[in-house]
């Protein structure tokens, strides 16, 4: 029997509690001190415990914090390239002292876990802005949220006594170890994943289906955790993806699953990042396409490429598939990139998003050669709901 791929620093986390040790957790939550955590923090707290983000076991101390935004590694030198945080404002950390475990728990009352407190330290926006995000625009939706943040952060290693309360898409809420069962399952053992906050359109199909011919599988993992209000919902978004594959993939070669973090928008660092959490999910390959995790002009088209250049590929563990700006050619009467076509961009067939949502509102379908009829028609319809 093959072996899959190891995870991320060589060992799967687990921070579940079960049995007795959940017992007495459970019991203990309600004499400790309370710290509410936000949505993307509780994103977070799931992506630790379930092992996606391995290997970390909690949110990240000050040597970790500060080694991760200078040199993209940890301090033992796993590479990591986005801090993973758990921020609180200064009056509530001054009741918190270093050693003591605190209650985790969401908007709601509902307990979720205990953080061992280990270390409380000042959370140095401005420095992780620039480190990070490359920037300190609050324009970014990525530096915004990090300047709504607590000013003290408190590390220490988690235990999850239960999940967060998710009543969508239960059915693709696959844990990093329920993708690696299902691979094995499968016999696959080269595997593409792909990220997506976005409608598939024709230009993600044709970058799917290249890797699908050297692939044995691929994994669809759309992020539905918190992303910007403009953003297309994920609902809508899910529905898209099913009803592609639906319709136009080998629905045995391909499996679709919701990636529960939250985005940051961080470009170049966290290409890498989702490279080494899908790693974590059981994917040998990753497709890294142009501008991604992008927003705005923040970026180069191209930055998310270069950076892993910035590695040697034994430390990241992961292959990255990386794939060019793509179009449908009228000339070649095909989709195409710039590495494949040969002619001048007046045969090509691209739109812009605004264009694209422009169309949308006014009920219109955009170009076969751009998005598939089926997909359109999804989109049209939420449009129309939305009005």
């Amino acid at each position: 029997m093959f072996s899959l791929i190891a995870p991320h620093g060589g060992r799967f986390v687990n921070r579940f509690l079960e049995g007795s040790d959940r017992e007495r957790v459970s019991e203990l939550i309600p004499r400790l001190k309370k710290v509410v955590l936000k949505d993307w923090e509780i994103s977070d707290l799931y992506m630790i415990a379930s092992g996606g983000f391995s290997p970390i076991e909690g949110f990240m101390c000050k040597e970790d914090y500060h080694s991760v935004i200078d040199n993209m590694r940890l301090k033992d030198g796993t590479v990591w390239t986005i801090p993973v945080t758990l921020s609180v404002s200064a009056d509530e950390a001054k009741k918190i002292k270093d050693g003591e475990s605190v209650g985790l728990f969401d908007k709601g009352g509902d307990a979720l876990g205990i953080l061992e407190v280990e270390e409380k330290f000042s959370n140095n926006r401005e420095k992780e802005a620039s480190g990070v995000y490359g920037t300190q625009d609050k324009c970014h939706p990525g530096v915004l949220r990090l300047y709504e943040k607590g000013d003290v952060l408190l590390g220490g290693r988690v235990s999850v006594i239960n999940r967060p309360k998710y009543d969508d898409f239960k059915e693709y809420r696959l844990d990093p170890i329920d993708t690696r069962r299902l691979f094995k399952e499968k016999g696959w053992k080269r595997i593409v994943g792909f990220q997506t906050r976005n409608p598939i359109h024709r230009a993600h199909e044709y970058i799917q289906k290249c890797t699908l011919e050297m692939a044995d599988g691929l994994l669809i993992h759309p992020l539905i955790g918190e992303t910007k209000k403009d953003d297309i919902p994920a609902d809508i978004r899910m529905e898209c993806y099913k009803t592609l594959i639906e319709n136009y993939y080998p629905n045995d070669r391909v499996v679709l699953s919701v990636f529960p973090a939250a985005m940051r928008y961080a470009g170049p660092r966290e290409a890498v990042f989702h490279a080494l959490v899908r790693k974590n999910y059981g994917c040998t390959h990753f497709i890294v396409g142009r501008d991604h995790a992008g927003v705005g002009n923040f970026y180069g088209s191209f930055d998310a490429h270069y950076i892993f250049d910035e590695f040697n590929p034994e430390e990241i563990g992961i292959t990255p598939m990386f794939f060019d700006y793509t179009f449908f050619c009228k000339q070649c009467g095909c989709m195409a990139s710039y590495k494949t076509c040969p002619h001048d961009a007046e045969d090509h067939i691209s739109l812009s998003g605004t264009k694209v949502r422009e169309m949308l509102r006014a009920g219109k379908t955009p170009p076969k050669e751009f998005s598939r009829p089926e997909v359109a028609n999804v989109l049209i319809e939420s449009y129309k709901s939305k009005s």
